[in-house]
C-alpha cells in the first residue's frame, strides 16, 4: 500500500512539473517579440521597388499611375521606373513626378522611351536611387500573386489574387508561359503596377488595365457604369518587357 501511494505522489509530482514546464514555455512565447513570416518579409523586401506616378498639365489637369523600378546606378544616382504606356500618351506637355513609398518628397522624371504597341513607357528619374526588381518570364495558371499600387492616385495598396491566364493568346490550353491575366481587382491608378509572384518576389509583368462590363442603372437606363470583370485584369508580361527594354542602356546595367 505504502508504495503504491508513493508510486501516485511520484506521477502528480511529475505531472506537475510538466504543467509547470508547458506554462513557462508559454509565457515565454508570450512575452517574446512576434515573429515575422518569411512570407511578409518577401512581401515587404518589394514595397521598395513600386513608386507612383504623378502627371500635372498646365491647364490644371492631373492623372495618376504606378510603376516599378526596372534599374538604378548609384554612380550616377539615377533610376528607371517602368508604367504603362498609355499613362503617357499621347505625348502633351505635362510635367511626371515620382512618389517612393512612404515618401512626400516628388521626384522629376522624364520619359526616354515608350511604345504604343507594348503599352509600355519607361522613365528616367534624376536624383534617386531604389532597389530594382527582379524579372521572371515564366508564370504558372494558378500561381499566387501580389499586385502593389497606388488606386486612384492614393495610398499604397497590395491585393493579391492568382494568374488566371497565361500563354502567348494562340493556345487553347497553356498551363505555363508569359503572363496574360489575373483575378485581382484593380480601378484607376493601377495601371503600370508590379505583378509580382507571391512565392518569390520576382516581377512577372505590370498591370496594362482591366476588362469591364456595363451596366444600366434601372432608374436610369441612360447611365451606363463601368464594372470590372472579375479575372479580366490584363497584364503585360516580363517577356514583352525584356523586348521592350532591348537595345536601351539598361541591358548593361541588368549585366553588372
Amino acid at each position: 500500500m505504502i508504495r503504491q501511494e508513493s508510486r501516485v505522489r511520484r506521477r502528480g509530482e511529475l505531472a506537475a512539473a510538466l504543467l509547470l514546464a508547458v506554462m513557462a514555455m508559454l509565457a515565454a512565447g508570450c512575452a517574446g517579440p512576434p515573429r515575422t513570416s518569411a512570407r511578409s518579409e518577401l512581401l515587404r523586401s518589394v514595397l521598395p521597388s513600386t513608386v507612383q506616378l504623378l502627371a500635372e498639365r498646365p491647364d490644371g489637369g492631373r492623372r495618376a499611375a504606378s510603376g516599378v523600378v526596372v534599374a538604378s546606378d548609384p554612380v550616377r544616382g539615377c533610376t528607371w521606373v517602368l508604367t504603362a504606356g498609355h499613362f503617357v500618351a499621347p505625348p502633351v506637355p505635362e510635367t511626371i513626378y515620382i512618389r517612393t513609398t512612404g515618401g512626400r518628397e516628388r521626384f522629376r522624371a522624364t520619359v526616354v522611351r515608350a511604345n504604343a504597341e507594348s503599352d509600355l513607357a519607361l522613365l528616367f528619374v534624376p536624383g534617386l536611387v531604389l532597389p530594382p526588381t527582379r524579372r521572371r518570364e515564366l508564370a504558372h495558371l494558378g500561381d499566387d500573386v501580389w499586385v502593389v499600387a497606388f488606386p486612384r492616385g492614393r495610398q499604397m495598396t497590395v491585393a493579391s489574387g492568382t494568374v488566371s491566364q497565361v500563354g502567348t493568346g494562340s493556345e487553347t490550353d497553356a498551363t505555363e508561359g508569359p503572363v496574360r491575366l489575373i483575378d485581382t481587382s484593380v480601378s484607376y491608378g493601377a495601371s503600370g503596377a508590379g505583378v509580382f509572384d507571391a512565392e518569390t518576389g520576382e516581377l512577372i509583368g505590370v498591370v496594362e488595365g482591366y476588362r469591364t462590363a456595363q451596366i444600366a442603372a434601372r432608374d436610369a437606363p441612360d447611365r451606363v457604369m463601368e464594372i470590372p470583370v472579375p479575372g479580366e485584369t490584363l497584364v503585360i508580361s516580363a517577356e514583352t518587357i525584356r523586348r521592350f527594354l532591348a537595345g536601351s542602356e539598361l541591358e548593361a546595367l541588368e549585366r553588372r
